[in-house]
Order: structure tokens, then C-alpha cells, then sequence
């Protein structure tokens, strides 16, 4: 059947208006694995103890012709002027220059791309994830709605950074976005995506998937920043597949009120691919945060690094994964790792899961973990040198996170995510233009 109004309850099979017939067949082929799959099984957190039964009404919003015209709320996090914004199940508004476009540049909602450029979506859609993976791939291939589609072709470098922002406000809503990156040859982009909600106390989900493709010799950055309420559960994905002598940079500020759970990971195909993955994580409430960073070696002379740094207030649970990987025949890689968590509270809890599987000889590896609380001496001495107790606190916490928050590349982006860490932490209790502004 076809969706024809503006808001459709999802069960049961469906097709999207004017999709391809390969798209429909893909979502076909999710709903009838839907039946057959669990839940992925995570490290100390079971998600069946999470209420993800309801995915929600398809709500397509009505489109907005001009930055102005978007939400206050919205507008402070927009610092692009190449984006597109998506409102609960659809796009609200989509700007790219037209000296980006000239260059074959393509930033568009997902659904418009499979129309239009099936030759370019078809070989990468649902390729690094697969549907089969598991209950919640399996839904996501069936029902995603909206995302965008990022094309960066041959030789190009995108000098200004792309921006897509995914926020749900209606309860009950599907909110599934999708987002697919394909960086050519020696290309580069670096993308900033934002995920926020509004719902006033409403239940909701968060299905999200990013699947990024790096092309030889090329380099894709990636910052993503996600601050859903306390009762919205994200569940994310995010998977590059990176050719010889590429290179993907993950930023994550994992910065949800509710339970989540987020999985990052860089498949080294090539030859001197190369991969850095790097999360800050703030919990609070009695909140669980279940994040896995991955790195698979296959490429030989593969370097990877990942850094995730947790800090847990109140009765808040923090479990990290670090997972490297190295393939027989991988040689001269080399995968490195740490994990750390700080607990500002004494009910506070962590648990930090370093990796390694080495299935190769020649090969560099190696991991660390800590978890602790803050450290009472170095309290003592800031505060025997007239430094308040609260004000110490914070000195400790920022130089805790700094080896993450140094890496933002953006002016802009750093001082939003100083902004969500500083709220997190209660040390502003609104977010405020003037606090998220340069």
C-alpha cells in the first residue's frame, strides 16, 4: 500500500511513496526478518528491561522555506549554512551553496537520493549495517524515514563543514533517521550531526544508523552530538568502511538524559586505512549509557586509535566497550585504545571493557582502562590555594575530558559541546544562545 497522508501508524508491511522497487524490496526484506531476530545482547545491560516496543506514527512535517522560519530552539544549534533539518519523520528544510553543487556536492534527505541517484545509493544503502543483523537493524531497514545523503565526488575538498540535524517533538513519532556518507577518491567532508528532542516528558526512540564510505586516499570527519531528553532511548549505529589510505575521524559527545546505547565502529578494508574514534560521555539520573567503540583490521599498515571518557554523576551507570580487532594478514597494524571513567558520586558505577583480537603476528596492539573516583589529594591542593570545592570539581572534569574536547575541529562545535557538558554536569542550568554562541 502507499502512505498518502501525513501521518501513518507503521505495522505490517508498507511502502514509502514513489520509492524504487529495490528500496521496497529492502524494506520488505526487514519486515520479514523483524520476526525472526532478537535484540543485540550487550555487555551488562539488558535492552529487553527497555520499553522499545512502540515505533511510533510516521509524521512528515511541512517544509520551511527559509532558516528564519525554524524553531528558536532549533535555530541556536544551526551553524551551517549548508544543512539539512529533519523534524520528527522528515526533512523541514535542505540548503546547500550553489558553488558546492556546482562541484557535484550532494546534501539531500535519504529518500530524495534513492529517487533520484539510485546509482549512488543503492551499492552503499544498508552495506556497512545489514539488515540481518539484528531486531533493531532489521526494523530500521523497515521503517527508517527521512535521514540525508551525503555525495562527495572524486578530487573534491569540502573546505566549509556540512551540518545535518535530526529533532523530534511529537509524541509517539517515528524518528529512524538515516544518514549515508559516500566520500570518492582523495575527497574529504567533515559533517557535524546533531540529535535533539523536545517532548515535555513523552516516550520515545531513537533508531538511528550512519553508514559512512571513505574512498581511496580520501578522509571523512565525522562529529556527532546527541542530547535527547531523559525519556527519549537512542539506540545508535555508526559504521565506516574505509579504503586503502583512507582515513575516518569520529567525534562522539554522547550527552542523553535518558538510556542509551551507542555502537562506533571503522572497518579497515584497505591498505593504510586508517581510523581515530574518540567519545566523551556525561550521565546523570539514574540514566544507563552502554557505549562500544570497534575497530576491524584488515587493511596491512592500518593504524587505528580509540579514546572514551565517561564522567557519572549521581546514580548513573557507564559501561564501555573498547574492541580491536586485527584480521589474519593485517599486517604492520596497529590498534590502540583507552578507557576511562570518573564518578562524581559515590552511587555512581562504571565499568570499562578493553578488547583485543589479534589473529595476526606482526602487529602493534594495546589497551588501558581505569575507574575512580575524583581524586581527594588533588582536591586538597586546589583548594588549599583558594580554589572552591565546586570550581576545583570542574577544573578536574574539564582536564579529565580534554584529550576529547581538544580534538573538536570546529570553534563553533567545541563551544556547543562545552555548552551540553557544562549542562550536564548542572554548572548552567539552561541552554542558552548566548551559552552555546562563539
Amino acid at each position: 500500500m502507499t502512505m498518502n497522508s501525513a501521518e501513518n501508524q507503521v505495522s505490517g508491511q508498507l511502502q514509502y511513496e514513489a520509492e524504487p522497487d529495490w528500496l521496497d524490496k529492502l524494506r520488505k526484506r526487514g519486515l520479514d526478518a523483524v520476526s525472526t531476530l532478537q535484540l543485540p545482547k550487550l555487555e551488562k545491560t539488558n535492552l529487553q528491561r527497555w520499553p522499545l516496543q512502540q515505533l511510533g506514527i510516521c509524521r512528515k512535517p511541512e517544509q520551511v522555506r527559509s532558516f528564519d522560519e525554524l524553531p528558536e530552539s532549533i535555530r541556536k544549534w544551526v551553524y551551517s549554512d549548508n544543512m539539512l533539518v529533519q523534524r520528527n519523520s522528515g526533512p523541514i528544510i535542505k540548503c546547500l551553496s550553489k558553488e558546492l553543487q556546482k562541484q557535484g556536492i550532494i546534501l539531500t534527505d535519504l529518500e530524495t537520493a534513492a529517487r533520484q541517484y539510485p546509482e549512488l545509493v543503492k551499492p552503499h544503502f544498508m552495506q556497512a549495517v545489514q539488515t540481518e543483523e539484528n531486531l533493531l537493524t532489521a526494523q530500521h531497514a523497515a521503517h527508517w524515514s527521512g535521514g540525508a545523503f551525503i555525495y562527495i565526488p572524486e578530487g573534491v575538498h569540502v573546505e566549509t563543514p556540512l551540518q545535518t540535524l535530526f529533532f523530534v517533538d511529537e509524541s509517539d513519532t517515528l524518528f529512524m533517521p538515516h544518514v549515508l556518507v559516500v566520500a570518492e577518491k582523495r575527497s574529504s567532508v567533515t559533517l557535524v550531526e546533531n540529535t535533539m528532542s523536545s517532548l515535555d516528558k513523552s516516550v520515545a526512540v531513537n533508531q538511528a544508523i550512519m553508514e559512512v564510505f571513505v574512498g581511496e586516499g580520501a578522509a571523512v570527519n565525522v562529529v556527532s552530538l546527541h542530547q535527547l531528553e531523559r525519556d527519549v532511548i537512542d539506540l545508535t549505529y555508526r559504521r565506516a568502511i574505509v579504503e586503502q589510505d583512507g582515513s575516518v575521524n569520529w567525534l562522539n559527545g554522547e550527552m542523553n538524559w535518558g538510556n542509551s546505547m551507542s555502537d562506533t565502529a571503522s572497518i579497515l578494508k584497505g591498505e593504510g586505512a586508517r581510523s581515530d574514534i574518540k567519545s566523551i560521555l556525561v550521565g546523570s539520573g539514574n540514566q544507563t549509557m552502554n557505549i562500544t567503540a570497534r575497530t576491524v583490521h584488515f587493511g596491512k599498515n592500518s593504524p587505528s586509535d580509540m579514546v572514551i571518557r565517561a564522567v557519572m554523576r549521581e546514580q548513573s551507570t557507564a559501561i564501555l566497550n573498547g574492541i580491536t580487532k586485527i584480521e589474519k594478514g593485517a599486517s604492520g597494524a596497529n590498534g590502540q585504545q583507552t578507557e576511562k571513567i570518573l564518578m562524581l558520586h559515590p552511587e555512581a558505577r562504571g565499568d570499562a571493557n578493553p578488547i583485543l583480537l589479534i589473529d595476526e603476528d606482526d602487529v602493534k596492539a594495546g589497551h588501558a582502562a581505569s575507574v575512580g573516583q575524583v581524586n581527594p589529594e588533588q582536591l586538597y591542593y586546589m583548594m588549599s590555594r583558594g580554589i572552591s570545592r565546586v570550581e576545583a570539581e570542574r577544573l578536574i572534569v574539564y582536564g579529565f575530558l580534554a584529550p576529547v574536547v581538544a580534538e573538536v575541529p570546529l570553534e563553533g562545535v567545541a563551544t556547543q559541546m562545552q555548552a551540553l557538558v557544562e549542562h550536564k554536569l548542572g554548572q548552567i542550568k539552561e541552554l542558552d544562545q548566548a551559552s552555546i554562541s562563539e
